[in-house]
């Protein structure tokens, strides 16, 4: 399919509401060049301090999700940071994210570019490395606000790759000599070879991770019935398939599964894990996470 242009996936409509979720998400700059690299301050760093609890306006990198999921409550880490924190945006780009009519590769993109936003309004680095069957340096990290321009055109300028493969992808990124930073990673995080090598893949990972997990309510309760021929989005094979009572239990006990191991990687890393609705307003669903701390596991 053909890829859209800037104005047709970020309309102005779109980037009115990214205006407000920035300035919901805003941290205030702490006093000092921006180009200092070592601070006293609470943040983002590799010793740590101590604990306080989420406000609506806290910096998302350093949110403890491991705290979240065990307590029911948004936390922060605090550390001694290095600052101008490197974010590292990768949108999943394999051919299946763009099948059908408003395919999750356009949610993905739209998220890349939230939370690109709020990163370089907070003065951090952005760089965006798409990936498939491989993953790509598209846009080195760099700060400065005015470098969002430059981010919206190399995201509607990325194209469909090649079949969903987290092992060979993650280990091309680790090989992007790199320093460490936080690592969105934007995906229905299906793979072929099954939520096993996603997690192997992701245990790899040196960076901090934040999963944007793209889902629809069909994925957890799909509503079939009778003989249906499928098809496989990654590869194109088609299969007949009989949706049985029977089935679809054994396909909900699957999905349940695929999303409990999910969480175990998240939980294991410390990581967030956050579900966007792609058939929902995709900015009022992370505003609403910067607004109450709502994330969802």
């Amino acid at each position: 399919m053909a890829a859209p242009t800037i104005r047709e996936l970020f309309d102005p409509e779109f980037l009115a509401s990214i205006d407000r979720l920035v300035m919901l998400a805003r941290r205030v700059a702490p006093a000092g060049s921006p180009s200092e690299k070592k601070s006293k301050r609470p943040g983002v760093g590799m010793e740590f301090r101590d604990f306080h609890a989420y406000t609506p306006g806290d910096d998302f990198k350093a949110i403890d999700w491991n705290v979240y999921q065990r307590l029911g409550k948004v936390f922060l880490r605090r550390f001694e940071e290095e600052r101008n924190l490197p974010v590292y945006i990768a949108p999943d780009t394999s051919r299946s994210m763009f099948f059908g009519d408003n395919p999750r590769g356009h949610a993905a993109l739209k998220v890349a570019f939230a939370f690109s936003a709020i990163a370089l309004r907070e003065r951090d680095s952005v760089g965006v490395f798409p990936f498939s069957n491989s993953a790509d340096m598209a846009l080195r990290p760099s700060s400065g606000f005015g470098r969002l321009m430059r981010v919206a055109q190399t995201l509607t300028a990325l194209s469909p790759g090649g079949d969903t493969d987290f092992v060979k992808s993650m280990r091309k990124l680790q090989a992007i000599k790199m320093r460490e930073g936080l690592l969105i990673v934007i995906s229905d995080f299906f793979d072929p070879n099954g939520i096993e090598a996603v997690v192997r893949a992701l245990q790899q990972v040196h960076h901090r991770l934040l999963l944007v997990q793209l889902v629809r309510k069909s994925d957890a309760d799909p509503r079939l019935e009778g003989d249906l021929l499928l098809q496989d989005c990654e590869t194109g094979e088609e299969q007949n398939v009989s949706a049985t009572p029977a089935v679809i239990d054994a396909y909900r006990k699957a999905y349940k599964n695929f999303q409990d191991q999910l969480v175990a990687l998240a939980m294991s890393r410390h990581a967030g894990l956050v579900h966007v609705d792609v058939d929902e307003d995709i900015v009022d669903q992370i505003a609403e996470i910067f607004a109450t701390g709502a994330y969802v596991v």
